[in-house]
């Protein structure tokens, strides 16, 4: 088997509208497409980044919180390429969202910071 890249991460959210505000206004992700499915109370937004990499934002009646922060079992956080780290902290400070202090990578130099979405899932951006 030969894996070629990532295609998608899927994120279950507890409040649809502020996710998706959240994931297509704050993060500029482009809608590829949105269904009702009512069969389950739920949405299902499949948003693409320019890489062509997706993210399905998916909406539950009453999903369980994350356990934890950042160090449950399981993905421990979804990372975002970004050329330069200091203008899209500024950017995420204009749609009121906080980020880290940024720090460089020991083992490789490149700069980064954390901030969190709407649920507060942990999201990284990493400079180029």
């Amino acid at each position: 088997m030969k894996l070629l890249r990532t295609h998608h991460v899927a994120i279950i959210c507890s409040d649809y509208a502020r996710s998706k505000h959240f994931y297509t206004t704050v993060l500029g992700l482009e809608v590829v497409s949105e269904v009702h499915r009512a069969e389950r109370s739920s949405y299902k937004l499949d948003l693409r980044l320019p890489d062509g990499t997706q993210i399905e934002l998916f909406s539950f009646p009453n999903p369980p919180a994350r356990p934890s922060y950042p160090e449950a079992c399981g993905l421990r956080h979804l990372a975002f390429e970004v050329g330069d780290v200091d203008a899209a902290v500024a950017d995420l400070g204009r749609h009121g969202v906080a980020a880290e202090p940024v720090r460089v990578d020991e083992y490789t130099g490149k700069r980064f910071t954390f901030f969190r979405d709407p649920d507060g899932l942990p999201l990284e951006l990493y400079e180029r």
